[in-house]
């Protein structure tokens, strides 16, 4: 009896071949943090003009960029963690040092030893006038809320320990601390098809007759077992799921309302048009995926050809949005652009993509709001680079005629922009999923 236990626990607990153990995803995400550190921060240092980067947090208080450097096994920072990236291009020499009690990891070597200097601040004005930098980026900024990490106690110890000529060599580090968050390495993208599967198959198996039992299960039931299933494989989500209905004998809801999330339980019956946002975090890295699906009824054998038609369309509005990815372009430029194409052609665009990477929400060019489509000041001004990642967020209404009403198209994939162009890390949505009862 108690061998059949045994097996029955390990059984429990075997995780899906795609899905690593917690130890081997710790190795992977610090092999692939180690490779950000000595191949990408150097670049993005130069690229930015900053020789020394300075991070500063103090535990369960982390800067959001901090928070993306630590190693796997520290879950927040330590104390008052400092943290100092020196870049000497004419030497070609990168150093990466912590005004802290210990190592972070194996990337970052302690350069504080307190028996010898008990004040803190001072042991970083050492290290400061040992290298004496052109350049000190902090993370201040004000458009973008992960590069704007450095809290005002911080910074007001720090200026106050450091001598003038330093402080005027403080400068914000916000362009440096949006290509750190933005820049997928190519470990990352090796990584990523993965996550984005997953994200899919669970999509999938949560709209079929797995799940949903037209007249009995209803919206929350799905989410909820959206939330359990990302539970159970040891994943997480870095936000709630939600599933929504368009059906023909009812309104098309506003903008207001879909976004501000105010829909309520509902039924799942037979020609429901399903749509859910959904997305999942894995060593480090997130998905934001939105999918449609219909739920046919006794006499279909297939998804009615009008409403085919109709998530078409939405397919078009994605590829001339995407076909406008250009380096260098704004997100407010790339947005106008594609907004007046889809709309020359008769379509009704809204188009509210945003980066995404080891945030869902990420930084870099905002591509539009759902409440601001003439453009986003401050992060829609930002310009796109290559190696970043999107969730490809957008909608279109379309007129039903069978419906006597509009329903709306609302596609979310997540696509890479490098050299070679804009893809779809793993594929999309092109057919409407079909439930059968």
């Amino acid at each position: 009896m108690k061998y059949i236990c045994f097996l029955f626990f390990l059984f429990s607990i075997t995780l899906p071949a795609q899905v690593l153990s917690e130890r081997d995803r710790a190795l992977l995400k610090d092999e692939i943090l180690a490779d950000r550190f000595d191949n990408l921060l150097p670049q993005l240092m130069d690229r930015n003009d900053i020789d020394m980067w300075i991070l500063i947090s103090r535990e369960y208080n982390e800067d959001p960029v901090m928070r993306t450097m630590l190693p796997a096994k520290w879950l927040n920072a330590r104390r008052r963690t400092i943290i100092v990236f020196y870049r000497n291009k004419e030497e070609n020499t990168f150093e990466k040092l912590a005004v802290a009690r210990y190592d972070i990891g194996k990337n970052i070597t302690s350069a504080w030893n307190k028996e010898e200097q008990p004040d803190q601040w001072r042991a970083l004005v050492d290290i400061i006038k040992k290298r004496n930098p052109k350049k000190i980026g902090i993370n201040i900024s004000e458009n973008f809320g992960i590069a704007d990490g450095l809290v005002q106690t911080d910074f007001s110890e720090f200026k106050n320990a450091l001598p003038q000529v330093y402080v005027d060599k403080l400068v914000s580090a916000e362009n440096l601390s949006v290509a750190w968050i933005e820049t997928r390495s190519q470990k990352e993208m090796d990584l990523y098809p993965t996550l984005v599967q997953i994200t899919h198959d669970i999509i999938d198996e949560a709209f079929s007759s797995k799940v949903i039992i037209p007249g009995k299960t209803t919206t929350d039931d799905v989410v909820w077992w959206m939330r359990q299933k990302v539970t159970d494989m040891g994943l997480e989500t870095w936000f709630h799921p939600t599933v929504d209905i368009q059906r023909d004998n009812e309104e098309l809801k506003s903008h207001i309302y879909s976004f501000s999330k105010g829909e309520k339980e509902k039924l799942i019956i037979p020609g429901d048009l399903l749509h859910c946002d959904f997305g999942i975090t894995y060593i480090g890295l997130n998905t934001d995926c939105q999918q449609h699906a219909y739920v046919l009824k006794e006499d279909e054998v297939a998804v009615p050809e009008f409403l085919s038609d109709a998530f078409k369309k939405g397919n078009r509005v994605q590829d001339i949005f995407t076909n406008n990815f250009e380096k260098g372009q704004t997100g407010n430029q790339i947005l106008l652009k594609s907004l007046e194409e889809a709309k020359a052609e008769g379509l009704r665009p809204s188009i509210y993509t945003h980066p995404l990477g080891v945030y869902g929400h990420s930084a870099g060019p905002t591509i539009g709001m759902w409440d601001s489509q003439g453009g986003v000041t401050g992060t829609g001004d930002y310009p796109l680079y290559y190696s970043t990642v999107y969730a490809i967020e957008l909608n279109t209404t379309v007129e039903v005629k069978e419906w006597n009403k509009d329903i709306r198209i609302m596609l979310e994939e997540d696509g890479f922009y490098g050299e070679n162009g804009f893809r779809y890390i793993n594929e999309r949505q092109e057919e409407i999923k079909k439930i059968m009862h």
